[in-house]
């Protein structure tokens, strides 16, 4: 009779190759990490993904399970991104009418916020002396998540930096928000929604539509417009940005 320690190998040697393993430790993380999050009082440096995040890299580390192998399973969360970013056109349509109201300014607001938030982190990396792929890496951290990465696999950086660097993005901007609603005084909805969106892609609407669903609607509008914004204008900018050819 085989001693107990070898089968638990067995199994756990069957479930490291498994694509299932993967959406199992993603969707416990985040539970886990929810509860957690509940526990500290909902604050902001708590956030639940940024707790997931550190409990699935432990997870890996300890088990040694190779990034590629988790992903295997994780890829079916990851690919319900895009349609969750989709889905944000339904609370868009019962704005309409305000958002035509507000289109120049909107779109004024959009075009700039997004090359302001790529350039500058762009330049700030290159002042550091940060390598090629990492500055390319950098350009699309204000946009969500799908898009980030495939603006970045586009222009050939990493896409796998990318996606951290959004997730870090988003935590930081949902934690200065509010510090910066009150200083400058932005008390109307919709302007603070699409400031998070734009600023903070899907963390940032995810908080406004705690506030109101006109500011998670109009969140949801900086976040895709920041996303077609950058995708279109940082590929055509890489000739005067100061990245090493």
């Amino acid at each position: 009779m085989r001693p107990v320690t070898e089968e638990l190998h067995d199994i756990w040697a069957f479930l490291a190759e498994s694509p299932l393993l993967g959406l199992t430790a993603t969707l416990a993380a985040f539970l886990l990490a929810q509860a957690i999050w509940r526990r500290l009082g909902r604050s902001p440096l708590a956030h639940p993904v940024l707790i997931a995040m550190a409990l699935l890299i432990a997870f890996l580390l300890i088990s040694g399970i190779d990034y590629d192998t988790y992903f295997e399973g994780a890829q079916f969360v990851h690919f319900l991104l895009g349609p969750a970013t989709v889905a944000l056109a339904v609370p868009l349509y019962d704005q309409l009418p305000r958002i035509r109201e507000l289109l120049l300014p909107v779109t004024v607001a959009v075009v700039l916020g997004s090359l302001a938030a790529a350039l500058s982190a762009v330049w700030v990396g290159a002042a550091l002396g940060a390598s090629r792929e990492t500055l390319l890496s950098l350009a699309p951290k204000s946009v969500t998540s799908p898009i980030a990465m495939g603006i970045t696999e586009r222009l050939g950086g990493l896409p796998s930096l990318t996606a951290g660097l959004v997730l870090i993005t988003g935590a930081l901007g949902c934690l200065m928000a509010p510090l910066v609603f009150r200083l400058l005084r932005i008390r109307d909805h919709a302007a603070q929604g699409f400031a998070l969106g734009l600023a903070a892609h899907g963390f940032g609407t995810a908080q406004a539509f705690g506030l109101s669903a006109a500011a998670g609607a109009f969140a949801g509008l900086g976040l895709g417009l920041a996303g077609l914004v950058t995708a279109v204008l940082v590929p055509l900018l890489l000739p005067w940005l100061p990245v090493p050819g």
